[in-house]
């Protein structure tokens, strides 16, 4: 007889078919997950709800960087930004109205967020910013 040696048992768990399985659950989901559709919300409706006769005050600005001040149909030209601020303060009044600033898609944008950052420093709370939504063809 051959003198083997007694065969030493492993202390280590082969992990290789998990990672196997892992695996194949993982390109599962990343195929299965984009074919799921976001659920709609259904969102809480009241019988009467009241109507928002505020319409905001606009600001435009060219493609020159001219600034324009409109409210309702009363058009007003800015020279400086704390012109343009002094204006705001005057017809934003305490209850808040938004003002919404539109701008030409040739502008730079660092123009348009100071023009935001000089209302905030005035005091509007609400600015936004107009888009012109694309249609999807």
């Amino acid at each position: 007889m051959l003198n083997r040696r007694p065969r030493r048992q492993m202390n280590q768990m082969n992990v290789v078919p998990y990672i196997d399985v892992m695996l194949v659950l993982l390109v599962i989901f990343m195929v299965t997950a984009p074919m799921f559709t976001p659920g709609v919300i259904d969102v809480p409706s009241v019988s009467e709800a009241p109507a928002i006769d505020v319409r905001p005050l606009e600001v435009t600005v060219d493609a020159a960087g001219k600034i324009e001040l409109i409210d309702g149909e009363q058009k007003s030209r800015v020279d400086s930004l704390d012109d343009l601020a002094s204006q705001l303060k005057e017809r934003v009044g305490a209850e808040q109205r938004p003002v919404a600033i539109s701008a030409d898609a040739n502008l730079k944008y660092a123009e348009v967020v100071r023009i935001a950052d000089r209302l905030h420093q005035a005091g509007v709370k609400r600015v936004a910013l107009t888009v012109k939504q694309t249609s999807k063809q």
